[in-house]
């Protein structure tokens, strides 16, 4: 356990150096909000609306959040190591490839949740976002919404050659989801081509599972977003696990 303490100490510095991890994680969502906030303030969403702008766009960030560490932080990072055959160092040595690779899961968790923590208090001080929700259902969708981003940059990783092309996906998913499945402007603002288009990116039901929590909404009344949510986690694991056993590229 010592052994992993450190290990997690040292991959939490190397993610604090990483200025594209530490900015995009935990100030660029305060940006976004300092933004958005200035122009719309905490209004309606549309005249007659019942939702109020920052009260939906907390939970969305808070998916941009997990979109960072877990589409672009998590799986360069592996790929990093994976291509400069860190990992087959690691192996050979009584630490193991297993001890760095669940600190770095841990460290980018970890930062994962500080980031979306900072977004949540400074919504509330700044906006006094409402959050309806139980705290339950709400650490629950942002859990699953995590572990459904985290696969899926395991799964990039795992079928790329190299650390160009692990980015090249990575950057490719990220941006697209980023901006059309309303983790930036809510989707209900988007024209009909839009809507149809962000029905096919993961990234859309993250966010209006989370936004329905934070509503008030309980977990069990999202079950298409959970079902689809559930079946990404675990083919792109299971196909992530494959892949690396079948190329031994750790």
């Amino acid at each position: 356990m010592k052994r992993f303490m450190v290990i997690c100490s040292l991959e939490l510095r190397l993610f604090a150096r990483d200025f594209f991890s530490f900015f995009f994680t935990l100030v660029f969502p305060i940006l976004m909000l300092l933004l958005f906030g200035g122009i719309y303030g905490n209004t309606p969403v549309y005249d007659g609306a019942d939702m109020r702008m920052m009260d939906i766009s907390v939970p969305a960030y808070s998916v941009m959040v997990t979109g960072v560490t877990g589409l672009m932080s998590l799986p360069l990072t592996l790929a990093g190591y994976k291509e400069k055959k860190i990992y087959k160092r690691f192996d050979a040595t009584p630490i193991g490839k297993k001890s760095i690779l669940s600190a770095q899961i841990l460290v980018n968790f970890l930062m994962t949740l500080a980031g979306i923590s900072i977004l949540i208090i400074a919504g509330k001080l700044l906006y006094n976002i409402q959050i309806n929700g139980s705290f339950l259902s709400v650490v629950a969708s942002i859990l699953l919404s995590i572990a459904a981003m985290f696969s899926m940059g395991f799964f990039f990783t795992a079928i790329c050659q190299d650390l160009k092309s692990t980015s090249l996906l990575c950057y490719l998913f990220y941006f697209i989801m980023l901006f059309l499945s309303g983790a930036t402007m809510p989707d209900m603002l988007f024209p009909d081509t839009m809507k149809h288009i962000s029905g096919f990116l993961p990234m859309t039901y993250a966010v209006d599972l989370v936004q329905g929590t934070f509503a008030g909404d309980s977990v069990s009344l999202h079950g298409k977003e959970l079902l689809i949510l559930g079946i990404l986690t675990v083919i792109c694991t299971a196909a992530g696990a494959v892949s690396y056993r079948k190329k031994d590229w750790t």
